[in-house]
């Protein structure tokens, strides 16, 4: 068994592919694997380029699958994991040479089961750095509560949410899988580890490098109508879990309806719309947000909620 198993969506990434392979290769903690699942990729290059880094370290591993998304091919990496430890790394961005190092050394040195770290970004030829000690340093020897954990996975304020940048051990994420046919599958997802960690760890070193590409998903350039509110009711499945999740674990549900509430009130008002279609969008989170008021307050109501999501 190997100590650390490294997940790998690829899908039409030829330009980047290279950059972050060798960043992996050069790690200075060795004992690892990369489970690389090729999700139907259709520029005839990024196939090509894993089959050849396979060819050259045999700790690279590759699977091709028709394009099913992102969560498919996490969720097809996870049943191909021998490791002691789970991480991940986008086929787009790259890690400097420490990454899994300090992931590894800071789980055993705490015992946590889960451990995140900051990342820098890269857009324009620029790096990008936060204060993540800051952010971190708040709380005694960076273990984090969970209460900020989960407010984390409606505002992102610590950067916690993606599932790149942190370690987990292979037991937590048993019975793991991701939300499929949905953007930012991580929002959808990281919180489950959250409720089952024994101790959840951040540390304010920045090894990993995410590219923010212009016109990406997670970046357009503008808006339509359509796609802000198919992101957005990505976006709210993925809370809408978190909030069935909470419910049955008996963490405090008033205060998640309450961070639900806030984030969707952020959305009407921060987005790259024209202002015509501002004023529709505003009414649909009106009409969301209404929907998901009528389910609050006490056990009846919390029931209700529930069986709209079981």
């Amino acid at each position: 068994m190997v100590k650390v198993s490294i997940g790998m969506p690829v899908y039409n990434v030829a330009e980047y592919l290279p950059q972050c392979l060798d960043s992996i290769i050069d790690q200075t903690f060795t004992d690892f694997e990369v489970i690389m699942v090729d999700d139907g990729s259709t520029d005839g290059k990024s196939f090509e380029i894993c089959q050849e880094y396979v060819g050259r370290d045999k700790r690279f591993k590759l699977i091709h699958q028709k394009n099913g998304g992102r969560s498919a091919a996490r969720n097809t990496a996870l049943k191909h994991m021998t490791g002691e430890y789970i991480t991940w790394i986008d086929s787009d961005d790259w890690v400097e040479p420490d990454y899994l190092k300090i992931l590894v050394d800071t789980q055993i040195k705490t015992g946590a089961n889960l451990v995140n770290v900051g990342h820098k970004g890269y857009r324009d030829g620029n790096i990008y750095v936060a204060d993540y000690e800051q952010a971190y340093g708040k709380y005694p020897n960076y273990v984090i509560p969970l209460e900020a954990a989960i407010h984390d996975s409606f505002w992102t304020s610590l950067n916690l949410t993606t599932v790149w940048g942190s370690l987990g051990t292979r037991e937590l994420y048993n019975g793991i899988a991701f939300a499929e046919n949905i953007d930012m599958e991580d929002q959808g997802t990281k919180f489950k580890l959250y409720f089952k960690a024994n101790k959840i760890v951040a540390v304010p070193d920045t090894p990993y490098i995410y590219r923010s590409r212009s016109g990406s998903i997670m970046n357009p350039t503008a808006e339509l109508l359509k796609d802000r509110i198919r992101k957005t009711e990505d976006m709210a499945k993925g809370l809408e879990i978190l909030l069935y999740y909470a419910d049955i674990t008996g963490f405090d549900i008033d205060f998640c309806f309450r961070e639900f509430l806030g984030r969707m009130e952020y959305e009407a008002q921060n987005n790259k719309l024209s202002e015509e279609d501002k004023v529709k969008f505003r009414e649909y989170v009106e009409e969301y947000n209404q929907k998901l008021r009528k389910y609050w307050g006490g056990l009846d109501a919390t029931y209700k909620y529930r069986s709209t999501i079981s």
